[in-house]
Parts: structure tokens; C-alpha cells; sequence
């Protein structure tokens, strides 16, 4: 899509998990919790979702059964309940969404993500509009619903929305088949598993860093 296609301003929406905050802790957490070691995990992590599949198996493969509502439950019951702050933002995302702020554009959180992480997204005070969340919600990607929510939400033509994620088939796909822009970031597993997929020619950006974003909005939108 060319940069005068239309004459529109772009705001942004942005997946969290992988493109805002990086997963890595967590999933050692959850690696721990299941008594495995954390490489194990991982190896079992990108079989799992190379192979296109729910990344939830991976809990099964480790023990058949596993409920992750109910565990996450007993994490937070014993005082280790999934957590991330500061210091697990990838080191681009808030000058990013900051830069965006301060081009006038409206911008946005919006990922698969439990209530307790809304509520510590509202509490690192990120320069952002909008946070919400698949809990919240009542609705998850890659359900049409969830991106028509994005639209409701943030009011703004579906054309007019960038979605930023680094998955083709919870983010880019399903952002696209709702009217949307799209930008691919390369990074996290799904990042880089995702990353020579073809039908990925098709978005606005695709990105090595969220560095790179603010300028090529701008340059959009001019």
C-alpha cells in the first residue's frame, strides 16, 4: 500500500504480549511452576507454535489436563502470580507510543491478556490512550469481534487504525480482514517464526524495532 493512497491520519493500536513487553520472564515462571527446566520449556514453546498450533498445548504436552485460568489461580493464591513491570518493556516501546502521542495521534493497547495485566498496564502510566484487554473484553483474537471492538472503541474509521503485532495469525490476519493497516514487528518467538511468511508482503510496515515506527506514521500521514 502506497504512502498516498488515501487521505487519511493513521492512528496506532498495538498488540502487547511481544510487542510491547517482553514475554521471556514469564514464561521461565510458568517453566518453573511446571517443575521443567526453562530451556525445555522453550524448546516445547517453538515446536508447538511453528507447528501453527495454540501455544496452550504446550502446557499439556507437560501435563495432560493443565487449566491455565485455575493455575493462574493457584499462582496468585501461593504469591507468584504472572507479573510483569517496567523493567520487562522491550527498551523501544515507551518512546514509541510517546512519539506517536506527541505526533496529535491517537494510540492504543489492545492484546490477549488477563484482567490482572490491565490493571498493571494502567499502572506503568504508559503514554496511551486506550488499554484493554481480551478479559475485559469478553472476546479474544483472533475473533473478528475483538478488532470490531478496536474500531467501537476507538472510534475511528477501521482504515484509519495501524494494528502493530508480531503474529500473522492473532494479529496481522485478522486486523486486516477487519479494514485495518498493519504493521509486523519481528521480534519474540512468533516474531521470527512468522517472519518470511509471503502474505506478509501485505502490510503497511514491517519493523525490526518499534524505533522505526514514528517516523514512518509521519510519513504516512503527510
Amino acid at each position: 500500500m502506497g504512502l498516498d493512497d488515501r487521505d487519511v491520519t493513521v492512528r496506532g493500536d498495538f498488540d502487547v504480549g511481544e510487542t510491547i513487553v517482553d514475554e521471556t520472564r514469564e514464561y521461565g515462571t510458568w517453566a518453573d511452576w511446571l517443575g521443567v527446566p526453562r530451556h525445555t520449556f522453550s524448546a516445547m514453546f517453538g515446536a508447538v507454535i511453528a507447528q501453527g498450533r495454540d501455544y496452550r498445548e504446550v502446557f499439556q504436552r507437560f501435563r495432560p489436563g493443565f487449566d491455565l485460568r485455575q493455575e493462574r489461580e493457584r499462582r496468585a493464591a501461593v504469591g507468584q502470580p504472572e507479573s510483569f513491570g517496567e523493567e520487562n518493556l522491550y527498551p523501544d516501546a515507551r518512546p514509541c507510543l510517546k512519539a506517536l502521542r506527541d505526533q496529535g495521534l491517537l494510540v492504543g493497547l489492545a492484546g490477549n491478556q488477563t484482567a490482572r495485566a490491565e490493571t498493571i498496564l494502567r499502572s506503568l502510566d504508559l503514554p496511551v490512550d486506550v488499554i484493554a484487554t481480551s478479559d475485559g473484553w469478553g472476546v479474544e483474537k483472533p475473533e473478528p469481534g475483538f478488532f470490531q471492538r478496536i474500531v467501537s472503541e476507538t472510534a475511528c474509521p477501521p482504515d484509519q487504525i495501524l494494528y502493530v503485532g508480531d503474529r500473522l495469525d492473532n494479529d496481522i490476519r485478522p486486523a486486516r480482514q477487519a479494514g485495518m493497516r498493519t504493521a509486523f514487528i519481528k521480534r519474540g518467538p512468533w516474531g521470527f517464526i512468522w517472519a518470511g511468511h509471503p502474505e506478509l508482503e501485505e502490510c503497511t510496515f514491517r519493523l525490526d524495532s518499534l524505533t522505526e515506527l514514528p517516523d514512518l506514521v509521519a510519513q504516512l500521514n503527510r
